[in-house]
């Protein structure tokens, strides 16, 4: 029941999560809390915020390395598609080879099934672009975005929060 529970707490993040309007004011915002966030914790992440049409906010944090742009580029191109976020079809999917199924044509080159890719999305107008950490634990990935989120938009975070993973 682990896994429906989490899908559907993905599902209330996501819709909790929206904007009234978005701009490059706010993903400078978002990717700056971010980055101070992986400074004070060590984390070795990328932070990569862009609408559908261009960059926004990028930044590299030491520690990162050279795969982790490729890994956010690629979950970047599943919220594109699905307008979900990538843990979320991680979960749904539940395919652990981290490609998506051959009948959906998606080669793993340009898009991969990890956890890290939030939608943008802003009331009335929809999903509009992402934002994506890599280089930690894909949980741990989506839990930092959702985190940032949550402390931008105002929500308590702790009913929205992810559990621990079950080891």
């Amino acid at each position: 029941m682990a896994l429906a529970d989490d899908i559907a707490l993905i599902q209330k993040q996501e819709a909790a999560l929206v904007f009234p309007a978005f701009d490059e004011a706010i993903a400078f915002q978002i990717g700056s809390a971010i980055r101070d966030r992986a400074l004070k914790e060590n984390l070795p992440i990328i932070i990569d915020i862009r609408t559908f049409d261009r960059p926004l906010f990028y930044a590299a944090m030491p520690g990162s390395n050279a795969s982790n742009p490729d890994w956010a580029r690629r979950k970047i191109n599943v919220v594109r598609r699905f307008l979900k976020s990538t843990y979320r079809m991680v979960l749904e999917q539940q395919r652990p080879d981290r490609s998506f199924k051959p009948g959906e044509g998606l080669d793993i080159s340009d898009y991969v099934l990890a956890g890290g890719g939030f939608p943008v999305t802003v009331r009335g107008a929809g999903v509009i672009g992402v934002i994506a950490v890599s280089g930690l634990p894909e949980r741990e990935d989506h839990g930092v975005v959702v985190d940032a989120l949550c402390s931008h938009l105002g929500v308590d975070g702790r009913e929205l929060a992810l559990p621990p993973e079950a080891k």
